[in-house]
């Protein structure tokens, strides 16, 4: 990545690294930037392939006044690889009533790994340990009362996580079938 963006000036962007010599899970290398950022970001995972409207999650986290908004995807509607993310309950307007990871039962709506974020939960990220969405960070979240928003994708939009083997599998024959155009 370094070597094709470098510093991003060429499309117009600026871009800085952090080294994460211990994988930190998904959450835990975000304390490493918490000195530099300011402003709300986007947080998208690396092992997955989404579609999504960025800019419309960005709106909803900020229209609900949330801390976060998750991307969600639908098992019965949404194109997905069976990744095991977080099922996600949410009550009349959209909040985040309850984040269950790796949940097999209850809400088809699922934790897509793509998230509208305001700096100030990077408070609860420990430095230096491993954390994870899913398992610490939105769970606490909910326990301190702190506002967490789902965002449900348009009907365009898929969730294919990549990061298994068997994953990467099902990802490459709905790509193959024309079932998910890039």
């Amino acid at each position: 990545i370094r070597q094709t963006i470098g510093d991003g000036s060429a499309f117009g962007l600026e871009i800085s690294y952090v080294f994460e010599p211990e994988l930190l899970g998904t959450a835990g290398a975000l304390a490493n930037i918490v000195d530099v950022v300011t402003e709300p970001m986007l947080v998208v995972y690396g092992d997955s392939l989404v579609r999504c409207d960025l800019a419309g999650l960005a709106k909803a986290r900020e229209a609900a006044g949330a801390e976060a908004a998750i991307a969600l995807f639908d098992r019965d509607r949404h194109l997905h690889t069976g990744i095991a993310g977080g099922r996600v309950e949410l009550d009349g307007s959209g909040q985040v009533r309850a984040f269950t990871e790796g949940a097999t039962g209850g809400s088809s709506l699922v934790n897509a790994g793509v998230y509208a974020v305001a700096p100030s939960i990077l408070a609860l990220i420990p430095t230096g340990q491993a954390a994870d969405f899913g398992r610490d960070v939105f769970p606490a979240m909910l326990e301190r009362g702190r506002a967490v928003t789902g965002w449900v994708m348009d009907d365009a939009g898929f969730c294919l996580g990549l990061d298994t083997p068997q994953a990467h599998a099902v990802g490459t024959a709905l790509i193959a079938e024309g079932k998910v155009i890039l």
